[in-house]
């Protein structure tokens, strides 16, 4: 088979598996049975039509010699893991959707390590859907297009598997954009799913917007090393050594690398004299609700690189609210945790107000004011790997999973 050594690792020759599809072995596991087929094309689906995905079953015995089952089903768009025993005692599929999306050229596999430690900790809670439909060179398309792409995506997961209700998004890098953009056109206002019962108040008990995401509950939003602010300026690409007019070219020339996607992330677009698409995003417009959307997870979480590039644009900061060095710590067991940020309105208001005051008005600082309408957890990290290699990350999110 092709064996990841790890999420963002090499690959490892070996026998093919039909269907393009991939199982590998994990490190501290050994694999006991596998089994995968397709399926008939005569056999029942949800929606009627005929089967065009593969499933199969991995088992793994840990170190304490406690097997596990891990159903693996490749659909069309995407690659759905569950707990086989805990679905077959609870004769449906966990309730909680988690939707994993990749970033600038990335895959599904990308997300490898952290859908099967998702399964494996929570096993009776959540199924796990690994995004497809942004992969490779289509991240170059734009993120409002690969947003329309995961928005379609999610609702045909959502079809299919009867019984989820609650739904989360963990995403990487330009992931964070393309995910941000899905639930705004996935956001539905509570009133129209549901008649409110009296006259209970619109806003949650946590103070966040009610409404559904595809017609599920709102959890967590999770982002990891994401661009919120754009990549424009202020030593965000490290390659470019901070040398302004290096950066500069970098704006005028990105979309000539990597598509629509270089104007977005470099606040170059002005479709129809538009304002660019990013700055767009931190506010609700006619069609799509990006803001309440956002607002109706009970926990935002950025995860944001402490030692290196868009630290400040992946924790939605200005440059004098990051943590100073000395403050940064370190967590014996999460040992790649260097700062934790629970949020505090109160303070971050103030500091907004004299902020205002002391800098000049542009594009990053009304996105800043607009994103921070809505209550985010920071979490600075020394390196954002999503692999065995940097596995405490990971465990501190699912630890840390709103359930």
């Amino acid at each position: 088979m092709l064996a990841a050594d790890s999420m963002l690792g090499t690959a490892k020759p070996g026998v093919g598996i039909l269907g393009g599809s991939r199982i590998r072995y994990r490190r501290g596991m050994a694999c006991v049975k596998q089994s995968f087929r397709r399926w008939s094309a005569q056999e029942p689906r949800k929606d009627g039509g005929k089967a065009d995905f593969f499933r199969w079953v991995s088992c793994f015995k840990d170190p304490m010699g406690k097997v596990q089952k891990v159903q693996v089903e490749t659909v069309r768009g995407g690659e759905d893991l569950w707990d086989v025993a805990s679905t077959a005692e609870r004769g449906s599929f966990p309730e909680h959707l988690v939707i994993m999306v990749n970033g600038l050229i990335g895959s599904a596999e990308d997300w490898r390590f952290a859908a099967e430690q998702f399964v494996k900790k929570l096993p009776n809670k959540v199924i796990v859907h690994r995004s497809e439909c942004n992969t490779s060179r289509l991240t170059f398309d734009g993120v409002d297009l690969m947003g329309e792409r995961l928005a379609e995506e999610v609702r045909s997961v959502v079809r299919q598997r009867g019984g989820v209700q609650k739904i989360s998004f963990v995403a990487h890098s330009l992931g964070g954009l393309i995910a941000r953009y899905a639930i705004g056109r996935l956001y539905e206002p509570i009133t129209e799913v549901e008649p409110l019962a009296g006259a209970k108040n619109q806003f949650d008990e946590d103070g966040g917007l009610e409404g559904r995401i595809a017609g599920l509950e709102p959890m967590n939003f999770i982002t990891f090393a994401s661009p919120h602010l754009g990549s424009r300026g202020h030593k965000q690409i490290p390659f470019l050594c901070g040398l302004p007019f290096l950066e500069q070219r970098a704006s005028e020339t990105a979309h000539l690398i990597v598509g629509r996607t270089g104007k977005h992330l470099f606040l170059t677009d002005n479709d129809d004299g538009m304002p660019p698409l990013l700055l767009r995003m931190v506010d609700d417009c006619n069609d799509i609700k990006f803001r309440s959307a956002l607002r109706s997870f009970k926990r935002c979480v950025a995860y944001a690189n402490a030692n290196y590039d868009r630290w400040r644009t992946s924790s939605i900061r200005r440059q004098h609210e990051l943590p100073k060095h000395h403050l940064l710590v370190k967590d014996e067991k999460y040992p790649h945790i260097v700062f934790v940020d629970k949020g505090n309105t109160e303070i971050k208001h103030n500091e907004v107000l004299v902020d205002l005051n002391a800098q000049q008005y542009d594009l990053e600082e009304e996105m800043i004011r607009g994103l921070t309408q809505v209550s985010w957890e920071r979490v600075d990290v020394k390196s954002y790997w999503l692999n065995s290699d940097g596995a405490d990350v990971v465990f501190h999110m699912i630890d840390n999973f709103l359930i």
